[in-house]
């Protein structure tokens, strides 16, 4: 429920904060039902992702001054609220001359996307990557990030009543093949791979028989890597695939990342800062948003829920 709050006192470690807009995430809502793998005390506010302005700092502060812009340096900071004093390392600083649409979405499924295609193969120009869900945020992330990297996307999306748009809107961001789940067994495959090479790397984000299907096309000692179970149905791989083809199979999830490198600023600051150039460059843009006002949650909590959806709810705030 939508609910006033008293503000708390700024200490002189921390910041209060105008938040700007707000994403709301498969993962907002696994939390919400109580079924993520992380989950904040209750009460608590929603929200993991989001971008906000600087009002003021605590006197220790020295990283952050008034009009700067912030988004969350891990999860659980509860976004879906107007104003919020959060401790300073909570927080991390972007550029203010990105689209706020962009800095609101970036610190979950660019970050994923981009570790995915960097952490499991060493991928170079003309390579190949097959996923599913490629209309997600992620999916949407990784065909941009692929693109300006030169590699080739075979990207799997569920059969729909819209499929030609979507199809059209993928290709627009930079896709190069676009195929429905029913197709990955059909011989229409085979002219994929005349002129892309067989994928190195395999995403998936859905289980079940469409993790099955893909892994078909994977190149020996491939990478298949899991981050996320659209289907709730389990990974199944053939025996033949592990014994013959000696494929690999791999978990991500980039707050267990975001944990192991919290000593490692300097990876953190070099993927936002690869993050922000693809931004300005005009390489990575938002994914397809529709904007709804705060006081209108509940419609975008629902809209989030709806199958086959192609557009990311975001919080105005």
């Amino acid at each position: 429920r939508l609910k006033d709050l008293e503000l708390a006192e700024l200490g002189d470690s921390d910041v209060h904060v105008q938040m700007l807009a707000a994403p709301i995430n498969p993962a907002d809502i696994n939390m919400i039902q109580g079924t993520y793998a992380i989950l904040s005390p209750l009460p608590a506010i929603g929200g993991n992702e989001g971008v906000g302005e600087v009002l003021e700092v605590g006197q220790r502060v020295t990283a952050l001054k008034p009009g700067d812009r912030v988004i969350p340096a891990g999860t659980g900071l509860g976004t879906w609220r107007t104003q919020g004093v959060f401790p300073a390392e909570a927080l991390l600083k972007v550029p203010s001359d990105i689209p706020v649409l962009c800095a609101a979405t970036l610190s979950v499924n660019p970050c994923t996307a981009y570790r995915m295609l960097a952490d499991f193969e060493t991928l170079a120009p003309g390579d190949s990557v097959i996923q599913n869900a490629a209309n997600s945020g992620v999916g949407q992330a990784v065909i941009q990030i692929a693109k300006a990297s030169g590699i080739k996307t075979i990207n799997v999306v569920r059969d729909r009543p819209d499929l030609p748009k979507l199809v059209e809107r993928l290709m627009a961001l930079g896709a190069d093949h676009v195929v429905t789940e029913e197709m990955l067994r059909k011989p229409e495959m085979k002219e994929i791979f005349k002129s892309t090479p067989k994928p190195r790397l395999a995403l998936n984000c859905v289980g079940g028989k469409s993790t099955t299907e893909m892994l078909r096309h994977l190149q020996p000692k491939g990478t298949m890597v899991t981050y996320g179970g659209m289907a709730k149905q389990p990974v199944m791989v053939p025996v033949s695939a592990f014994i013959f083809r000696d494929v690999r199979l791999r978990g991500f999830w980039m707050t267990q990342w975001r944990k192991d490198h919290a000593q490692d600023q300097e990876s953190l600051t070099g993927m936002m800062d690869a993050l922000c150039q693809l931004v300005r460059r005009g390489q990575l843009s938002a994914p397809a948003c529709t904007e709804v006002p705060l006081q209108d949650y509940r419609a975008a909590l629902e809209a989030t829920m709806k199958p086959f959806t192609s557009s990311k709810q975001i919080l105005l705030l």
